[in-house]
């Protein structure tokens, strides 16, 4: 792979912010634009004693009454005060692309903010202008909706209005009512908006719920299956993934296509993934493949979904990979295993940022952040208000960065908008930056030899072992380089033996291990691991 020939979204890493939990910067107790900027050289200041990341995806920041924490926008070209000022934006991005760092801004397109300027005039009469730019209809009157529609975070996807006489449609929160996408006003009023944020340096987009853009015209009742919640007691098939949305992705595309290099992650539906790629050229860049974040610690799981990625996907498509979000448990919980959970987290860590495609960190996994314990009494997140206890809501997964073993952890001076995890004194990046064996060093030996490897960027992946049972192996290879990875799922040393005719060379070189035995020697077809072992070797 020639040397110019990086391109940040396909080659690079994507570290993902919560921004309320990020860093504080005015003691308010909430994360903001100015306490990222103050820890960007952290991310990336060009040198190994940083994490190396190329780009950073903001949850949203924009103006919002927090029902849903910033995914109801009430305005999509300005900044919520809590988090700053556009001009603060705009210092974020200029500090950023000094350091070779992107910025990715999460887009909300399915729904806005019941308080947003549109919704209030659509709201206000059956006459208005706007009232056809969000999903209005009659149903059967007062407690009796249009179809059975059920929303994702509780009950009925309608709301009445009194006031107008109709319901309108939101398939989250009655506070987040849903945009018309058959109304052509719509799309050229978002899009003007992405506008605004492209022409202010903005490298890339996620697309949130991407796959619910349109609705089935004659808003069909949902067929029954079986399930837990009202809402998995659904096949969604007329409420997402409609065929018209595919569309507005191909627009957005052509949008972005107008800016070099710009790029569009899109979160849609688990099952129709691939679809959303398009001819692989003409869609979304990369859309997020969510198996990860629900299989179990099961190397045989893990190979299974990448060859169904590495055979699904349309010529010309780049996959993409992550293992933690702000909606799931983080994986350094989900994968737990007493004194060994740090030796799994680095296992973790290697698969994830070594496997063909764009890998997407996100923040505190490098440390090897917990999932936090909230009190019913402060939890925050709608559905786990809701459904508490079956279902204790998200707010685990977005609890304060831990910075030091200060009060809250140098998150803040002042009171966090969530508890800080108790065991902050030693899970912080100022301890682990001064150990050579934390999961943090470990992370950034990681990302600087896969900045350094083109074959762990754009080389082919060929799996080693046809049925995984504790191992996986794999091989990344361009035209000049081959780069083996050996993977031990299990607390028990192994040895893993591959087919020689497979193998490219069999003299090899240890370029990084979670195990002390860097620049080891290893001739053959014969590679010995110690328990939950993390090997990559070069060819020599």
């Amino acid at each position: 792979m020639p040397k110019n020939d990086f391109l940040w979204w396909r080659d690079g890493v994507i570290y993902q912010i919560y921004p309320r939990s990020f860093a504080d910067s005015n003691g308010n107790g909430i994360g903001d634009l100015p306490g990222i900027i103050e820890h960007l050289d952290y991310l990336n200041n060009g040198t190994p004693d940083s994490l190396g990341v190329d780009a950073i995806w903001l949850s949203p920041v924009y103006p919002s009454p927090m029902h849903d924490f910033g995914y109801d926008v009430s305005n999509y070209h300005d900044i919520h005060p809590d988090f700053g000022t556009l001009e603060d934006f705009g210092r974020l991005v200029e500090e950023a692309h000094k350091r070779g760092i992107r910025i990715v801004m999460d887009w909300v397109m399915n729904h806005s903010s019941h308080e947003h300027a549109w919704f209030v005039e659509s709201r206000s009469s059956r006459d208005n202008p706007k009232r056809d730019w969000y999903i209005w209809h009659d149903g059967g009157g007062p407690g009796k909706p249009p179809n059975n529609w059920q929303a994702v975070f509780g009950g009925s996807s309608w709301t009445w209005d009194e006031a107008t006489g109709q319901y309108y449609l939101h398939l989250f929160l009655p506070e987040q009512p849903d945009l018309n996408w058959r109304n052509p006003e719509i799309h050229e009023a978002l899009f003007d908006e992405l506008h605004f944020w492209l022409d202010r340096g903005v490298d890339g987009f996620r697309l949130d719920v991407a796959s619910a853009y349109y609705k089935d015209a004659e808003l069909r009742n949902n067929p029954f299956r079986l399930g837990l919640r009202p809402y998995d007691r659904q096949h969604h098939i007329h409420d997402w993934n409609q065929p018209e949305t595919h569309g507005v992705i191909r627009d957005l595309r052509k949008l972005l296509d107008q800016y070099p290099e710009r790029m569009a992650v899109g979160e849609v539906s688990r099952g129709h993934i691939v679809e959303y790629y398009g001819n692989g050229q003409d869609e979304f860049h990369l859309n997020f493949n969510f198996d990860f974040l629900h299989q179990s610690w099961d190397p045989r799981g893990f190979q299974r979904m990448v060859q169904q990625w590495e055979t699904g996907l349309p010529p010309g498509a780049w996959p993409c990979y992550v293992l933690s979000n702000h909606d799931v448990t983080r994986h350094y919980s989900r994968y737990a295993a007493g004194r060994w959970s740090d030796a799994r987290a680095k296992v973790a860590a290697t698969m994830l940022l070594t496997l063909r495609g764009t890998p997407f960190l996100y923040y505190g996994e490098e440390i090897g952040m917990r999932q936090g314990r909230i009190p019913h009494a402060q939890i925050q997140d709608p559905p786990g208000k809701r459904y508490w206890p079956l279902y204790k809501g998200r707010d685990g997964c977005r609890t304060p960065m831990q910075w030091n073993d200060w009060p809250n952890a140098g998150f803040t001076t002042g009171s966090p908008w969530l508890p800080v995890n108790a065991d902050h004194p030693l899970v912080n990046v100022a301890a682990e930056s001064q150990d050579p064996n934390s999961v943090l060093s470990f992370y950034r030996r990681l990302i600087w030899l896969r900045k350094a490897t083109p074959a762990l960027q754009r080389g082919s992946y060929t799996s080693l072992i046809g049925q995984p049972v504790g191992q996986l192996a794999y091989l990344r290879q361009t035209e000049d380089q081959a780069v083996l990875v050996c993977l031990n799922f299990f607390s028990r040393p192994a040895t893993v033996e591959f087919d020689p005719a497979m193998l490219p060379t069999l003299g090899w070189r240890v370029l990084l291990s979670s195990v002390s035995r860097e620049d080891d020697r290893v001739l053959g077809s014969r590679i010995e691991l110690a328990p939950f072992e993390a090997c990559i070797l070069g060819g020599v």
